[in-house]
């Protein structure tokens, strides 16, 4: 991914799916597209998922705790 958008979101009561979706809507409605890839740091894999509806989900050490990393896929 050359092109997405950073998301921070360190809330402890909300699971990494809800943080995902709430990141996916807010990237359609800023640019117009629909997110196929989110990054995130291995510490935040909170939960054991590989997709979250159609996004995939991939870890990254360079992104930083609490951080997602949304974009399109290339």
């Amino acid at each position: 991914m050359n092109f997405g958008m950073m998301w921070f979101d360190n809330d402890p009561k909300t699971g990494l799916s809800a943080k995902i979706t709430r990141a996916a809507e807010y990237y359609q409605a800023k640019y117009g597209k629909v997110p196929t890839l989110c990054l995130i740091n291995p510490k935040s894999m909170t939960e054991n998922i590989s997709e979250s509806g159609k996004i995939s989900i991939r870890t990254l050490d360079l992104v930083l705790p609490g951080h997602l990393w949304i974009g399109q896929e290339e």
